[in-house]
């Protein structure tokens, strides 16, 4: 196997949980092969670059073998290399966000049947 899609790819490579959310990344703009902005249909290789950008995190990543089918855990691994640059913003971001909590998320957090009751009487129901 020389090339495969590169949707297939990032299913296989367990960056995306369904092929079609694979596909909405990329033509949503996440997904670079090699500082070019794709289509879910071409084809990577061995040795492309692939920036992408799945939930929260953001990714650099080299190919370095190709699968067509979503395996375990520990075979998706192995088929790419993470650029030390990403790794190092990816834990950086990750303690960015576990040391400053987002205010707003307390906020807009859905009321308990407690405060719902509050809100009711509060408003006269």
């Amino acid at each position: 196997m020389e090339r495969v899609r590169l949707d297939k790819f990032l299913w296989a490579a367990r960056f995306y949980k369904t092929r079609s959310i694979s596909t909405e990344a990329i033509d949503g703009g996440k997904v670079r092969v090699n500082g070019d902005r794709v289509k879910p249909a071409k084809e990577v290789k061995v040795g492309d670059r692939i920036d992408l950008r799945a939930g929260d995190s953001e990714y650099v990543i080299v190919v370095k073998a190709l699968a067509d089918k979503r395996g375990s855990a520990e075979i998706a691994r192995t088929l790419y290399d993470e650029t030390p640059e990403s790794q190092a913003a990816r834990t950086a971001a990750a303690e960015k966000q576990r040391r400053f909590s987002d205010p707003a998320a307390e906020i807009f957090a859905r009321p308990t049947k407690k405060d719902r009751r509050r809100l009711d009487s509060f408003r006269g129901g």
